[in-house]
């Protein structure tokens, strides 16, 4: 369970991960030992999964956003494990959802300016283990992202 505490510190470090202990303790109302104590605890516990840094799309080349609709032949173990683990090595796909409805699996795949989306999915997201169906959605613009 969380307490009052522990969800003002998650708060505070969804909003700002860079926060240093001494930030975060004044803005929660904990001296800095002991904030940086329960950042350490919730880590412990599983509640911080890490910290990274969120590269802007300027420093990640300005790229296409293409969220792709995957159906799988089947939804035997055995296919899906196969398809996961391959696309673990396609740098273009940066986040894969298994999802319900219509399609297996949604992608989202960002298509460098030196590249195309018609060579990935060529030779890349055709030839994917499995893989019957594809249907490509561009998108326009990002309204909204959070953290």
């Amino acid at each position: 369970m969380l307490d009052h505490l522990d969800r003002r510190i998650l708060g505070q470090l969804v909003a700002n991960s860079d926060l240093t202990s001494a930030e975060l303790g004044e803005k929660v109302g904990l001296s800095a030992s002991a904030a940086h104590r329960r950042v350490g605890q919730l880590r412990d516990r599983g509640l911080i999964a890490g910290f990274r840094a969120v590269l802007s799309r300027e420093a990640r080349g300005n790229p296409s956003v293409v969220m792709v609709n995957v159906t799988l032949r089947d939804q035997r173990q055995e296919t899906m494990a196969e398809f996961e683990a391959e696309i673990l090595d396609v740098p273009e796909i940066r986040d894969c959802f298994l999802m319900s409805g219509e399609a297996d699996y949604m992608l989202h795949v960002e298509v460098k300016r030196d590249d195309s989306f018609e060579r990935i999915h060529r030779e890349t997201l055709s030839r994917l283990p499995g893989v019957t169906r594809l249907a490509s959605h561009f998108v326009i613009r990002e309204v909204i992202r959070r953290p």
